[in-house]
Parts: C-alpha cells; structure tokens; sequence
C-alpha cells in the first residue's frame, strides 16, 4: 500500500503530463530535487512521458549550454548536403585567409573535424569563460592566438574554437547561423519558439557559452531527427549519410565526464552502457539528451546550470536516473 501511495503522489508532482509506460519509483530525488526542470521521453517517435519541475514548464525555453555544440553538427552536416561546405575534413583557413599567412603553419591544416572533435590546438578558455565573452572579437582572437597543443593530437574541450562552427556557416551560406537553422531545421521540424544571442563578434553563439535556447520538447525533436536517419514525417531533413557519420565517426577521443567510458566525436558523445549503444548531447549543469538507437528512445532532461550545483546534478542524471529510465525502457 506503501508503494502504491508514492507512485499515486507522484502524479501530482509539478506541471505533469506521463504516461504509464514510465514511473519514475524512486522518486526522493527527483521529488526533492531543486535543479531538475525537465524530464521528457519518447519512444517509437511518441511522448511517452513529459513532466516539469521547479516552476517550470511546456513552454519555457531552457538554456541548453552545450547542446548547442550538437545543434550546430546538425547544421555543418546540411551545409555539406547542400554544398556550401565541401567535407568536415576541409580547412578552416578556407574561411579565415589570415590564418594562411600566420607564422605558425600548422594552422593552416586545421580542419573543420578536428574543430568539431575538440582537437584543433586553436586557444581554448579554459576555465576563465568571462574572459572569452567579454571580446569584441572572439573568434578573431581565437585563430590569432598561439596554438596549445598539436593540431589533432590532443582532446582539449574547446569552447572558443567550436564559435568557430558559427562563424564557418555564416560565411560560407551568407545566411547568419540562426536564420540557416530557422529554415533548414527548425521550420521543417514545426519548431517556432527559440532563444539565441550573438557573440560580441556578431555571430551567433556556435558553443553554448551564450546558449541556444529550446524547449525540451523541441530539442527532443533533433534527437529523434538523429534516431530516425534524419528524416522527420518522411522528409529528409539532415543527409542519412551525415547522420551515419555522427553515430559513428571515424575518430573519437575519451572524455572523463558523461557517462562511463564515453567518447566524444563531431560535438556528440558516445558510450556503451551495459551492452547497449547511446549516443548523447550533454550541457553543463544537467542539460541531457540520450539517443538510444536499439530502444527508439530519446530521452531528454534540463537543469539549472548554476556552477556550484552543476557537476552535482549531471552525476545524479547520469548514476541514478538514466539508469532507472533505461531499466523501464527495457522492461526490467
């Protein structure tokens, strides 16, 4: 009776619209929990459960940190399909001459893949975020800086450099980053609502130091583009090819965050839990969304993205409630 008094509760909880495939049993810690502001799932391309916490709800428009990075592999990935961009493997002083005069030489061979895959030895911020945002030229300061590390060599997690990807699609398209995702991405996934600032550069953030900003329901939207070889409704919308590449890239570097074991290539992460494949986007704080091919589930979570709170948050997402969500998922 206990039991069935709690999960009876539970439905009262915050904003809620679930259904009875999912119950989330152990409840003290979402119940309690005063960073969690989403938590919404799909299955077979249907919401099968959506709730929000915290004063939140439908239509709030998270900030998504660096999901952003994952948005903007959609995007590189289309402007490849439609010619604007030759391959991830070309040069990034194809966009940015000046870096083919730069005394350091090894700039010149930087490609828009080791950019992606947080390996392009360009300056990095480290932990001095402020001091990036506070530029008037971020991106312009970024490839004249002295390289870091060896081109390709080093996994050295990169907001700076991957600005760059902004700055790539608003050149090489002539449309700026957020208008090229309006009308090849978020219009034809009926996405209307959506939040996102320009660096002091004048492109739109590219990293998610400034964020897009999407509600959870829409950014589960890309996750099941990405579930669904890029179709959505039988359209086409980003290249199967691409989608196939992003699944599965060629080159991959390990990451001591996310879940265990994880990979990180072309701004996605990749991990094998328990003998089942996700590939996943994550943000600070607690910004999730899991792709799980072989369940044709998504599952996607906000959270505050206050940094005292942020890597506590992320840990509980990742060792307690995505693992009680996949043990449901799969009917254990």
């Amino acid at each position: 009776m206990k039991r069935i008094a709690i999960l009876l509760s539970l439905a009262f909880i915050g904003n809620l619209n679930s259904f009875a495939q999912i119950r989330i049993d152990t409840a003290g810690y979402i119940k309690n929990n005063s960073l969690i502001y989403s938590l919404v799932i799909s299955k077979n391309n249907k919401i099968i459960h959506q709730q929000y916490f915290n004063g939140q709800d439908s239509t709030t428009l998270f900030n998504d940190q660096s999901l952003t990075k994952s948005v903007m592999a959609l995007l590189i990935g289309i402007a490849i399909d439609k010619g604007y961009i030759r391959s991830v493997d070309e040069k990034v002083a194809d966009f940015f001459p000046e870096l083919k005069i730069d005394t350091d030489k090894r700039k010149q061979d930087i490609t828009i893949r080791q950019v992606m895959n947080q390996a392009s030895g360009f300056y990095h911020e480290g932990v001095n975020v402020g001091a990036l945002l506070t530029l008037p030229d971020p991106s312009g300061y970024v490839i004249k800086a002295p390289l870091v590390s060896e081109p390709g060599k080093v996994f050295r997690y990169n907001n700076a450099a991957t600005h760059l990807l902004s700055v790539i699609i608003t050149k090489s398209t002539g449309m700026d980053t957020r208008a090229f995702a309006k009308k090849f991405l978020f219009d034809p996934l009926g996405i209307t609502s959506c939040d996102w600032k320009k660096m002091k550069d004048g492109y739109y953030d590219g990293c998610g130091l400034l964020s897009i900003r999407l509600r959870s329901v829409d950014m589960l939207k890309l996750g099941n583009l990405v579930l669904n070889k890029g179709k959505y409704h039988n359209r086409q919308i980003v290249p199967s090819k691409w989608i196939a590449t992003i699944i599965n890239p060629e080159v991959t570097y390990q990451t001591p965050w996310g879940l265990d074991d994880s990979l990180y290539g072309l701004c996605w992460y990749h991990a094998d839990y328990q003998g089942t494949k996700i590939v996943y986007a994550l943000g600070w704080g607690g910004q999730f969304m899991f792709v799980i091919p072989s369940l044709k589930a998504v599952i996607m979570t906000n959270s505050s993205v206050a940094d005292v709170t942020a890597i506590k948050e992320a840990a509980l997402i990742t060792g307690r409630l995505f693992p009680e969500l996949m043990k449901q998922l799969k009917g254990e």
